[in-house]
């Protein structure tokens, strides 16, 4: 561990923070005395209903009422609700922002562009909106969306949030059986889509899967055809679909209305990403996602008024409603679709600087990828308006921690992030007021009483285990789509340790007060009975410059675990005794000889998710001859076929 941190805020970057004025205010309206962020975190456990309600009021939301209670059956895990009284709308509080101000640019490849002002943007909701309310849209309709990362993905959400409507979206490289195991679920009446998309200088049609898919989702009563590929894509095979284009040039331009509905009305259906069966459908809340999003924007992540928010995302990912929402802070939103390496290691930067970006979001995948090309930012790029950079994803190695100080800037607050879909949020992140230490996420963040229990529930420091939250909070999902009784949702969440929320997450609180996160729980090894995260060995493997990529499994062998090692090397590299011996020997000098890999095999590719993750447990059932279900979570689930039925793994 370093002696001094990779960064400190400097005195007037700490005194221009959202976060100074938030604590002052708390100082102010609560009598309380908090002189740190320590203090700060420590009363907002403590004083759950209080914290939420300066949130609030800080972050000005908009609601035609907020009623006088903020917490009722606060000791209830689940069970807990907030501001039970409250009536609001979602998409009024993302479109308050003056007319003339920038609220999207989009950049996708091949050169498409497209900009809106927050004026543009209301006139293209309001018209959208009259379509769906057309086609009965109201409270509690689902609308689903099968779209890239366009601009058109954020009006069609703020239309169905306006009339208090149920937005679910997934990327468009889903496959029918991928969308079918999701929106089959949910039954939509209104379907968006585009023809297509581009990836890697490549057009890939959508329209062939959608009329495989309509036919197996009866509930879609309309479809709506975003022209992205071309101007006048051919419909004939989609019977009564239109092209989103006509359908609103159609409608007579009108005010944009807001239905307001009671603060946990649904708003979002998110999809859980992993292969263990299907898909679960975790339902957010309207005031929960809002108020959320609004702590995280303004205070973990300091985003202002004007500011101009990144992350390289797809609509299938849960940070693409976490970007979305950064429009109640007043920010314009910077969209990408494409390949974040076409047509250059650099594309990404080359929209970024050019669009003057304060906030670049990102996975801890892509900061490992630069560093192991040798991309520097800092000698191309000026960078001025950045403050922020956010990795989330997996966990940030302490080397891609020492890659963005080195080659993006030296000036900037680097927040690693963790939270998931399950809460469309975050349990711990940034603090713009306090150091960067090498590893570690800086802060658990205000209103989540985060702590680490060991195996028998009992908190621990310094000590690695299970991450969990012993308060309630705002974003916890109301449920699970068709759960009535919610016997899913408390076994997904609270068996594990009763009236706790039970992440599954494997994590460690630091002597900083930080924290590191060392991979799912549920992916944990276990040889010789003692637990080992994951990503303390991705730590020291991928750190190898032969090494692109890895991933790691515990083996059934003779009755204990065995530590089972895959890597991916970098082009024209073969692994041989002298690479295993080098790698055995990184990790018993940097971990421990329990950390050691028993096997060490080489494969071409590491299977992930759609939104980017490797998938350590799909890994584990083929090696262990078990099937895997929902196969279409995979972005590439023909890489599994490399770890069928290896000899290497039989003695």
């Amino acid at each position: 561990m370093t002696e001094r941190p990779l960064w400190t805020p400097s005195p007037e970057r700490i005194e221009a923070a959202d976060l100074t004025r938030f604590r002052r205010r708390v100082e102010a309206r609560c009598g309380v005395a908090l002189p740190s962020y320590a203090e700060l975190y420590r009363w907002s456990c403590e004083q759950i209903d209080l914290y939420w309600q300066q949130v609030w009021e800080h972050t000005g939301v908009l609601a035609s009422e907020r009623g006088e209670r903020v917490l009722v059956d606060g000791h209830r895990m689940p069970g807990a609700r907030f501001f039970p009284d409250a009536r609001l709308n979602f998409a009024a509080n993302l479109l308050r922002a003056p007319s003339g101000a920038e609220a999207i640019v989009f950049r996708g490849e091949e050169h498409a562009r497209a900009r809106y002002t927050y004026g543009q943007l209301r006139e293209r909701v309001a018209r959208l909106q009259r379509v769906l309310r057309r086609a009965g849209i109201a409270p509690g309709e689902r609308v689903a969306a099968y779209l890239p990362n366009l601009p058109e993905a954020i009006i069609g959400m703020l239309a169905t949030a306006s009339l208090g409507g149920v937005w679910s979206s997934c990327s468009p490289d889903f496959g029918v059986q991928g969308v079918l195991d999701r929106f089959g679920q949910i039954e939509p009446r209104i379907l968006l889509c585009a023809d297509g998309y581009v990836y890697k200088g490549r057009a890939h049609e959508s329209l062939p899967r959608v009329a495989e898919i309509l036919p197996q989702l009866p509930s879609v009563e309309r479809v709506l055809v975003v022209p992205y590929l071309q101007e006048a894509p051919d419909l004939s095979a989609l019977p009564g679909a239109r092209l989103l284009t006509e359908a609103l040039a159609e409608v007579e331009p009108a005010p944009l209305e807001f239905h307001d509905v009671p603060f946990n009305d649904p708003l979002y259906v998110l999809f859980s990403s992993g292969t263990t069966g299907p898909p679960k459908c975790i339902v957010h809340g309207v005031g929960g996602t809002l108020l959320k999003h609004l702590a995280e924007h303004r205070l973990m992540c300091d985003i202002r008024p004007g500011d101009r928010v990144f992350y390289f995302t797809t609509t299938g990912w849960m940070m693409w409603n976490w970007l979305a929402s950064a429009l109640a802070s007043g920010a314009t939103l910077l969209l990408y679709d494409g390949n974040p390496f076409w047509p250059s290691p650099t594309a990404l930067f080359d929209f970024f600087d050019a669009e003057r970006g304060t906030l670049f979001g990102t996975s801890a995948k892509y900061i490992d990828a630069l560093r192991k090309q040798g991309i520097r930012p800092v000698e191309r790029y000026g960078l001025a308006a950045l403050r922020t950079i956010t990795s989330t994803g997996s966990p940030l190695a302490p080397e891609g921690f020492d890659y963005v100080y080195e080659a993006i800037k030296e000036d900037v607050c680097l927040s690693s992030i963790s939270g998931g879909t399950d809460i469309v949020g975050c349990f711990v992140g940034g603090n713009p007021t306090g150091p960067v230490w090498r590893g570690e996420i800086q802060a658990r963040l205000p209103g989540m009483a985060v702590e680490v229990f060991d195996e028998e529930g009992r908190s621990v420091r310094g000590r690695k285990g299970e991450l969990v939250c012993t308060r309630p909070f705002p974003s916890m999902p109301l449920g699970f789509w068709n759960d009535a009784d919610g016997s899913r949702y408390r076994a997904a969440y609270f068996e594990r340790f009763p009236g706790v929320w039970h992440h599954g997450d494997f994590a460690e609180i630091t002597e900083h007060d930080g924290v590191i996160i060392h991979g799912r729980s549920d992916a944990t090894l276990n040889p010789g009975g003692v637990r080992i995260g994951t990503a303390e060995i991705y730590r020291v493997v991928e750190r190898l410059e032969q090494v692109e990529e890895s991933i790691v499994i515990g083996q059934e062998w003779q009755g204990d675990v065995r530590v089972v090692l895959f890597v991916k090397l970098r082009p024209g590299v073969q692994l041989d005794d002298a690479l295993r011996d080098r790698i055995r020997r990184a990790v018993r000098e940097n971990c421990s000889p329990r950390h050691v890999p028993a096997r060490i095999l080489q494969v071409q590719d590491i299977p992930r998710t759609k939104s980017g993750k490797i998938v350590e447990l799909a890994v584990r059932d083929v090696v262990h001859g078990r099937p895997v279900e929902n196969l279409e979570a995979l972005a590439n689930p023909e890489a599994l076929a490399q770890f069928t039925d290896r000899p290497e793994l039989r003695s």
